[in-house]
């Protein structure tokens, strides 16, 4: 009795007392019994007096380890009748619905899976590398409620890769929390109109500013008459200027292989230009300085489309008014259609077409920085894990990191009283 006492003392689980503790040469098994009379649905929140039967095969939960000891929780469980799901067993406070594992034990995976490998984290709890995906997974869809969409009026859409060949999440960010609050599998418009049909008309009608790339999937769907009618779609500037760098690329690209063409040694002239031309002028070494001024000397394609990608960068530094910013990026779409390099000229159609969604990005000041910041702490969370096998449990583990999930490991738990002496 006295073993038990202190099992029960040790243990603490809601709702519950420990009957019977028995040990082997590797696991601790520790018998309870439920002391709660009502019965409650593990899936709903119905309960009843009222039972159907009692199970005839105990049910099991590995629980936090003792030391070197597996502790594996069993009890006897009834079985009741509710008027949604049917016949179901009792739902246990300990335990989330079918689940071989207590709340405590998930808790701790999940926030080791937040900061290690799944590999260490499979290693240091003893469980199946499978399994830690698939509790990131229960985790997520337990703590993770639908209220998250309540009383957002900007956010952000943006994708991120989470494996190799094109596989995507589409992740949308509320600004102010800096929390991504909705993802799914796929970066196409069916993908952002599952965010919308989530949203519901009434969110919808709510939002205030969405920002975004120009990628043409996600604007297809923001046009939608249901979809934000009253949001200033707002074009990040970081992609306009990451366009420009793109097709100064493709200028220096062409002027490098015109001269291969006219020989080897005229192409050595040229070397080194790459990053030159591609890095920001105060960030450029002694020896790259020196590059750019041969560059300017000789003049020609490469300089012209170095000196508009510079000049779009300027306008988007953030030192000018709306006003100041409008016309100058009006003077440079001018500029940029006359210069007679074909990537410059279709940027500034680019560059016309999304014009209000650029400017409405500068007025309101809202942008996909945040966004971007967090893409990146999903790309360092997909990496570290070694690979997923579903984008389930890859959007498991980015919201359980990045989301609105406040992880707290056991004993940090609030269900947990502190027991006198």
């Amino acid at each position: 009795m006295r073993v038990a006492a202190a099992c029960n003392r040790l243990l603490a689980l809601p709702g519950a007392t420990v009957r019977e503790v028995s040990s082997g040469p590797a696991q601790i098994t520790v018998t309870v019994a439920l002391r709660r009379r009502r019965l409650a649905c593990a899936d709903c929140s119905y309960s009843s007096r009222a039972r159907y039967d009692t199970r005839t095969m105990d049910s099991r939960w590995r629980h936090l380890d003792l030391g070197r000891w597996r502790l594996v929780i069993k009890a006897n469980l009834r079985r009741i009748v509710c008027p949604t799901h049917g016949v179901r067993t009792e739902g246990v406070p300990s335990a989330r619905a079918e689940s071989g594992f207590t709340r405590d034990f998930e808790d701790l995976v999940a926030w080791l899976a937040t900061r290690m490998d799944k590999s260490a984290v499979r290693r240091l709890v003893r469980v199946a590398w499978q399994t830690v995906g698939a509790t990131c997974q229960r985790v997520v869809a337990d703590e993770l409620g639908p209220g998250r969409l309540d009383g957002l009026s900007e956010v952000g859409i943006d994708e991120v890769s989470w494996r190799k060949g094109h596989r995507d999440l589409t992740l949308v960010t509320d600004h102010r929390s800096g929390k991504i609050v909705w993802g799914s599998e796929g970066k196409d418009t069916a993908t952002c109109d599952r965010f919308f049909a989530d949203l519901g008309e009434q969110r919808s009608a709510q939002l205030t500013a969405i920002s975004t790339d120009m990628g043409p999937a996600f604007l297809k769907s923001l046009a939608k008459p249901a979809h934000a009618p009253r949001a200033t779609v707002c074009t990040d500037p970081s992609h306009v200027v990451a366009l420009a760098t793109d097709a100064l690329g493709q200028v220096r690209r062409q002027v490098w292989d015109q001269l291969r063409a006219v020989g080897p040694d005229k192409a050595k002239t040229f070397k080194g230009a790459r990053w030159v031309l591609l890095k920001r002028p105060g960030r450029l070494s002694e020896a790259q300085a020196a590059t750019l001024r041969k560059l300017r000397r000789q003049g020609g394609a490469a300089w012209r489309a170095y000196g508009l990608k510079e000049a779009l960068r300027e306008v988007f530094a953030g030192d000018l008014t709306p006003s100041q910013t409008t016309e100058l990026l009006d003077r440079w779409c001018v500029k940029a259609a006359r210069s007679r390099l074909e990537p410059s000229v279709t940027l500034a159609g680019t560059i016309r077409k999304h014009r209000d969604g650029i400017l409405a990005a500068i007025r309101l000041g809202i942008n996909n920085a945040r966004v971007e910041a967090l893409n990146n702490k999903v790309r360092l969370i997909t990496r570290r894990a070694y690979g997923f096998h579903s984008a389930q449990a890859a959007l498991a583990l980015v919201m359980l990191a990045c989301g609105p999930i406040t992880l707290r490991l056991p004993h940090e738990q609030t269900h947990v009283r502190p027991h006198s002496a």
